[in-house]
């Protein structure tokens, strides 16, 4: 289990989070919503270890992040940015091959060299293995960074704006293969979202932040409430139901 309490980080005179508490079970999707400026990105950069908490704590199956080396939280947490340099000078194949950096000592193994192919072809990429990165579409691009990110054979996956910059088709594919990859490897991902429709359809719990704060937390019928968006986001909605997953179709701002 990942567990956070108390967390905080404070930015120059900012408070980008304030007190945040949360605990996700391995096999489960938990989404970050909020409008811009909520604390999103910050948050999953906190757990990564990517920038420090000003105070609180982060435990990873017991174990407190703060007390890791590098190397054991790279074998633990995998992170993917909402972008990365899109000018790599290295093909598909190496890409992902880079996530097999935590259990590289001299040079990658047959291991990982086997965990790269079949993820290439799991994921529909052996066709563009060869190519070059920076050559790729953009939805090209996200699934590969993915195909990196689970070639590093962590618990916990953090994804920020996965599904950024994508067209609908490549939308729907990239959130099935994160769906698809934590109910059967049994691992647990933490997305940064923008898009309330696709985190209330994947997400088996979603946390709204609002100025750095939780405003609520809770599965999707619990959080994505008229109320709550009106609050947060300042526009009225409409939310129908389809297959149990709120549908949410705005109406129009406040004010």
């Amino acid at each position: 289990m990942l567990f956070i309490r108390g967390l905080h980080f404070r930015y120059k005179n900012i408070n980008a989070l304030e007190d945040v508490a949360m605990g996700l079970d391995k096999g489960e999707i938990l989404s970050v919503v909020g409008p811009n400026g909520a604390g999103k990105t910050t948050l999953l950069k906190c757990i990564a270890r990517i920038v420090k908490p000003t105070k609180g704590t982060i435990l990873i199956d017991g174990k407190d992040a703060s007390r890791m080396n590098r190397l054991s939280l790279a074998r633990r947490i995998s992170y993917v940015p909402q972008s990365s340099p899109s000018k790599f000078p290295v093909t598909v194949f190496e890409t992902v091959l880079m996530g097999r950096r935590p259990y590289i000592i001299w040079k990658p193994s047959k291991k990982d060299l086997k965990v790269v192919a079949d993820l290439l072809k799991s994921m529909d990429l052996e066709d563009i293995a060869l190519r070059g990165f920076d050559k790729l579409s953009g939805g090209q691009k996200q699934k590969v960074l993915l195909a990196r990110a689970f070639a590093q054979d962590t618990d916990y996956l953090l994804l920020d704006e996965p599904t950024s910059n994508l067209d609908l088709k490549h939308q729907m594919e990239v959130m099935e293969m994160i769906s698809s990859m934590v109910k059967e490897k049994g691992v647990a991902a933490i997305l940064a979202m923008h898009d309330l429709n696709l985190a209330s359809r994947f997400s088996d719990k979603i946390v709204m932040l609002n100025g750095g704060k939780i405003f609520c937390i809770g599965t999707p019928p619990q959080v994505m409430t008229v109320e709550n968006i009106r609050s947060v986001y300042g526009v009225e909605v409409k939310i129908s139901t389809d297959n149990g997953h709120p549908y949410i179709l705005p109406k129009r701002p406040i004010g």
